[in-house]
């Protein structure tokens, strides 16, 4: 997509780390001189995009999540984020995806780094629809966006969803029990969940944020105000993610905030090996987590 938008406007530029063979060959050859391939030097990298973002360009860079969050984390923040860049920091390997590397390449407090960064835009794709209606509104952002990618292929859930906006919310269904709020692939986790518990009878809504900065607090406290309960779920830490937002926004702004819970990777580094179904599957990042949390909290709110 990078390469449709760079034919349609000449302010885009591709800058890649070390991409494999063959990717994006088409806009390596039809636009040579907007297409440029780094090498390992992540810090250089991000370097060169803000340069290149100075001078007029659009600049849009890829390489795994964990090598810009981590490695290059203080040219983003000085480079990039100073000085309100218009730089796309597209990003493999959000959260779990990479389970296989281990550690070293998981990507599960990137939101967490990201949202400290002042005019930092953060974007986590549910699937490759959600991706689609993203990328052309990326051109004209006014800021640099992190954007957190799954492994592709991902199923399509965000059917029955409004239309996508930056930093809007998309509401799929309302509810006065209990509200489930989801960004990423945790949408997918929290569907099965919902239609489980509005099949027992409760009155549950689901909002579906893939913008995680700037966060949708209109949207988030208007349901959330309604509702007995609210669960965040989240592929990424429960220290400094989505659910921490949600968290200080519903004690800083609602007298009598409902009662709470945060679904996501507890304060550790994953430590088995596998796929990211595995790794979901040992931090409990389930569809049956999810409607027990409600459950659990619906009944706490009701003693």
């Amino acid at each position: 997509m990078v390469h449709e938008l760079a034919k349609q406007d000449d302010r885009v530029v591709f800058v890649g780390s070390d991409l494999g063979v063959g990717t994006l060959d088409a806009m390596r050859w039809e636009l040579p001189d907007r297409f440029f391939m780094e090498g390992v030097s992540e810090a250089n990298m991000i370097g060169m995009c803000a340069g290149l973002a100075t001078e007029g360009h659009i600049v849009y860079t890829n390489t795994i999540a964990t090598f810009i969050v981590r490695r290059a984390y203080e040219q983003v923040c000085l480079d990039v984020g100073h000085a309100d860049l218009p730089v796309r920091l597209i990003c493999n390997g959000g959260g779990l995806v990479y389970a296989p590397l281990g550690p070293t390449h998981e990507a599960i407090d990137d939101f967490a780094l990201m949202r400290a960064i002042p005019n930092m835009t953060i974007f986590a794709a549910s699937d490759a629809n959600e991706m689609r209606e993203f990328m052309p509104q990326s051109l004209d952002w006014p800021h640099p966006i992190y954007i957190r990618l799954a492994k592709g292929h991902d199923p399509i859930v965000t059917e029955g969803l409004p239309p996508f906006q930056i930093g809007k919310a998309r509401p799929l269904i309302e509810g006065s029990d209990a509200l489930i709020i989801t960004t990423g692939i945790t949408l997918r986790v929290a569907r099965p969940a919902l239609e489980e518990l509005r099949a027992e009878g409760l009155d549950v809504g689901l909002l579906h944020l893939p913008t995680v900065k700037p966060l949708d607090t209109d949207a988030i406290l208007s349901r959330a105000s309604k509702s007995r309960a609210v669960v965040v779920v989240e592929e990424h830490s429960v220290i400094g993610g989505l659910g921490s937002a949600v968290a200080s926004l519903l004690l800083e702004e609602l007298p009598s905030p409902p009662s709470f819970r945060m679904i996501g990777i507890p304060d550790q580094f994953p430590d088995i090996y596998g796929s990211q179904d595995d790794q979901l599957a040992r931090f409990d990042i389930t569809s049956e987590r999810v409607a027990s949390e409600v459950r659990r909290l619906l009944r706490r709110a009701a003693a």
